[in-house]
């Protein structure tokens, strides 16, 4: 069963169950997948559907983040709900040392000497780290072992 399936199943069943809350965020899933279909004129695989959702995640981080900052524990809490129902569908985060490992064999493959490689590196990565991982901090990491600081 695709990733999008699955989704739609669980809006399903939380309308069987009446969770309004969790209905809620399903509901936001399905419309950013469906938006991103009819954009884009495409049927959305397991990849595209993981972007979408480590897109929201991010989104959800960040807005957390400010709602701590501002006191806002109300709006904190909605957004801690918002990410614990998407990260249900996330895969395994990878942990540090797997991590590097990947990092390794991509500079290897693609025989990255320095920051102008940067980009041969991260478009190897990409694919294999997407929604397992920041790429943010991917990137710094890559940036820190290409620059000899790792």
């Amino acid at each position: 069963m695709t990733l999008k399936n699955t989704i739609l199943d669980n809006v399903k069943q939380a309308m069987r169950e009446r969770d309004r809350q969790r209905l809620g965020v399903l509901r936001l899933v399905t419309a950013a997948i469906k938006q991103k279909e009819v954009d884009e004129r495409i049927e959305l695989d397991d990849a595209a559907v993981l972007v979408v959702l480590d897109k929201m995640v991010k989104q959800r981080r960040e807005s957390l983040e400010q709602y701590e900052k501002a006191g806002r524990d109300d709006l904190a809490a909605q957004e801690r709900f918002e990410l614990e129902v998407l990260q249900q569908y996330m895969p395994e985060p990878l942990d540090e040392a797997q991590l590097e490992a990947l990092i390794s064999d991509a500079i290897k493959s693609s025989g990255a000497q320095s920051m102008r490689d940067m980009g041969p590196v991260m478009a190897a990565l990409k694919n294999q780290v997407q929604g397992r991982a920041d790429m943010k901090a991917v990137s710094n990491a890559v940036r820190a072992r290409l620059t000899g600081q790792a």
